[in-house]
């Protein structure tokens, strides 16, 4: 595997990871100016941004469903599993996204 693979590799990650964390905070702050509580919306927020974390590491467009065509059609059977590592990178990300938000608002602790 090349070089520029493991950068991207790590970009999937830290980019679902931003998603999650800016996106649940700075949506939380919504909740915060019409009067709502802002910690119990920050889970329920980065509960639903989860694909849309993962879709924006992966890039969002056809790239990543043609890579993974030309691995199960065109015999690239490399590409197929560098796209699967990209997406499996992405979800590392939004999971630990996640932990930290249940950390940071106490969700699921007793």
């Amino acid at each position: 595997m090349e070089e520029r693979f493991f950068a991207a590799f790590i970009h999937c990650f830290f980019i679902a990871f931003g998603v999650i964390l800016g996106g649940s905070v700075i949506g939380s702050i919504g909740d915060f100016a019409t009067g709502d509580p802002p910690l119990s919306s920050m889970t329920r927020i980065a509960d639903r941004l989860r694909i849309w974390a993962i879709v924006a590491a992966i890039g969002g467009t056809f790239d990543a469903i043609a890579n993974v065509e030309r691995g199960l059609f065109g015999g690239s059977t490399f590409d197929l599993l560098k796209q699967v590592l990209l997406i499996v990178s992405a979800m590392g990300g939004v999971k630990v996204g996640l932990t930290i938000i249940e950390w940071i608002t106490q969700k699921g602790m007793s």
